[in-house]
């Protein structure tokens, strides 16, 4: 493990100092009630650094190479499923503020620029609810059809596919606000 910021001794390469016995998390057993409500028992599947997001992300942007399976096989990660959700429900709930001023503004000039929240609520239900869910049935499905699926796995490819759609998502929502009217 690598110490930010980097010491400038010279006898230490490029001026980094390294752990040399980092302290135990303390971890709870996965297999009790206790290690699902413990964030350490999670932190596994949050083991990546920019560099694999960013060849993650990529990687599902080209689909039809068939690598991105490799990427994820030994070290499937959340951090796509959480990080892309979260942007997506930003965006949606920002593109929909735009597009009922737009549409009001169309309506009535004298309609000034108001932030409704309540689209934040209704875009975390519509994308959480699409990414955590929509995985899960793949896995139970295949479960009952007789394959061994990950289910870590699902939600790995399933969330780093959210960032291929998410173009199309925010071009659907611009291309109504402008199309009512």
């Amino acid at each position: 493990m690598q110490i930010f910021p980097p010491t400038n001794g010279g006898d230490r390469g490029r001026g980094y100092q390294t752990l040399e016995s980092p302290e135990p998390f303390e971890q709870q057993p996965a297999n009790s009630w206790k290690g699902v409500f413990s964030v350490s028992s999670y932190t596994q599947y949050f083991n990546v650094d920019t560099d694999l997001v960013l060849n993650r992300l990529l990687g599902s942007l080209h689909p039809i190479g068939g690598d991105f399976f490799t990427k994820i096989d030994a070290n499937p990660d959340l951090y796509g499923l959480i990080w892309i959700s979260t942007t997506l429900v930003f965006v949606l709930a920002s593109l929909g503020n735009c597009a009922t001023y737009l549409m009001q503004k169309n309506t009535d000039n004298t309609t000034t620029w108001s932030f409704n929240v309540s689209y934040v609520n209704v875009a975390a239900g519509s994308i959480y609810g699409y990414a955590a869910v929509v995985p899960l049935l793949f896995y139970f499905l295949l479960q009952y059809m007789g394959s061994n699926p990950s289910l870590i796995k699902f939600w790995c490819m399933w969330g780093y596919s959210l960032h291929f759609c998410s173009g199309f998502f925010s071009a659907g929502n611009t291309g109504s606000s402008f199309s009512a009217g």
